[in-house]
This record gives C-alpha cells, structure tokens and sequence, in this order.
C-alpha cells in the first residue's frame, strides 16, 4: 500500500461563515448541494408558522416590520439597475 496525502482544498470561510446555525447555512448555501437554499426556505417558513402559532399576529407583524429595510434596499437597487 502506498500513504497518499490527503489535502483536499476546502474554500475560504469568512468570519460569517464562523457564526453556529446561520454562518452553517450560508456555507452550504455558497458551497454546498443547490437543494441547501430550498430547505433553509422551508426552515424559515417553519420557524414562521410556529411563531405566529405561539405569539399571534405580534408575531407576524414584527416580521413585517423587519423586512421593510430588506424591501427598501432592494427597491433601491432595482431603481439603480444593479
């Protein structure tokens, strides 16, 4: 038998990439499998449910409101053609 080196060239995490649960996701999401995006989707629409189911429209209005700078920038950046 002959020793083979292992070196196998894993790419670059960045410092949000070292985050636990989200950094973990986004590493699969830019490197991993094409089916990551769709099940951290699901996820996400999961821990939603189970949000409102617990705290009601709070819940879901609260949500709303987070996403309005997410909404905001990405009209922006349609507006800027980019």
């Amino acid at each position: 038998m002959t020793d083979m080196p292992i070196s196998l060239q894993r790419p670059a995490r960045s410092w949000f990439h070292h985050i636990p649960v989200i950094g973990w996701i986004a590493y699969d999401i830019a490197n991993g499998d094409a089916d990551t995006i769709w099940y951290a989707l699901v996820i996400l629409l999961t821990v939603m449910v189970l949000a409102v189911k617990t705290w009601g429209l709070v819940a879901l209005a609260l949500t709303a409101l987070a996403m309005v700078p997410v909404i905001f920038a990405t009209l922006i950046l349609i507006t800027v053609g980019k």
